[in-house]
């Protein structure tokens, strides 16, 4: 369990890793500040710069407010620790995260999340309508994986990445969300629309579907078309989101 008694391993990993452990953090203590972490379960994981396809992913038995660049766990693609720790990693957090970084290249922040806005619309048969504005900002950005069960099987690997494609967020049925990001920041940006989408739909739907609009086609294709500069947002938003940790959740950088 986490007691705060961690070894500093800056000085002990390249600088390239050490950047991955703070934004890895950084991400983990962000969700904890918004409300959306589940106890000590979802995941966050962060691949390692360098040839062998390591990453990084949270000690099981954390909490997200903890989170410090120090305590993450490096793992191999075959869920092997290829680090001196005490802690241990969650089996299932294992499954989801291996599949992505070991497909797609350019997923090197992977965001998993168990919110009540996310699971209730990933719960949802017509999955994220375009009712609000930023629906219609991801329109043809959000992939769906069907539920089928604790993810454990590592045969589940290759559906989900099936079902993936080329998107960089996704909606796991009866389950949560998911977002990629070449950056920590992009996959912040990414979890960060499709939560508040999640969650707008959630209340907008609250008293029920008849009555609620949905956005004009004219407009759906306008805000796709205004929604694809995730990169130049996320690039803005992200100093910000850590001078509010530094404000609220400092630490995370140790």
């Amino acid at each position: 369990m986490a007691d705060g008694a961690v070894i500093s391993l800056k000085a002990k990993v390249s600088e390239a890793e050490w950047k991955a452990r703070v934004d890895l953090a950084a991400l983990y203590r962000l969700v904890a500040l918004h409300g959306w972490d589940d106890m000590i379960f979802t995941h966050i994981s962060a691949r390692v710069p360098g040839p062998e396809h390591h990453f990084l992913i949270n000690p099981y038995g954390w909490y997200f407010e903890e989170m410090t660049a120090s305590c993450l766990v490096k793992v191999d693609l075959d869920g092997k620790i290829v680090q001196e720790t005490d802690s241990f990693i969650n089996p299932a957090g294992f499954t989801i995260h291996s599949a992505v970084h070991g497909a797609c290249e350019d997923a090197h922040y992977v965001i998993h999340l168990h919110t009540v806005a996310g699971v209730g619309v990933a719960a949802q048969k017509d999955g994220l309508l375009p009712i609000s504005q930023n629906a219609c900002l991801l329109q043809n950005q959000v992939a769906y994986h069907g539920y089928e069960g604790l993810a454990l099987n590592h045969d589940e690997r290759a559906r989900l990445i099936a079902d993936m494609g080329d998107k960089t967020l996704m909606l796991l049925r009866n389950h949560g969300t998911l977002s990629v990001g070449k950056t920590a920041a992009e996959a912040w940006v990414g979890i960060f629309f499709l939560e508040k989408a999640c969650a707008q739909q959630v209340a907008a739907l609250s008293a029920g579907r008849d009555g609620v609009l949905v956005a004009p086609d004219a407009a759906q294709a306008e805000t796709k078309e205004q929604g694809k500069g995730v990169g130049f947002v996320s690039a803005l938003a992200w100093p910000g989101a850590l001078r509010q940790l530094a404000r609220n959740l400092p630490g995370y950088d140790a």
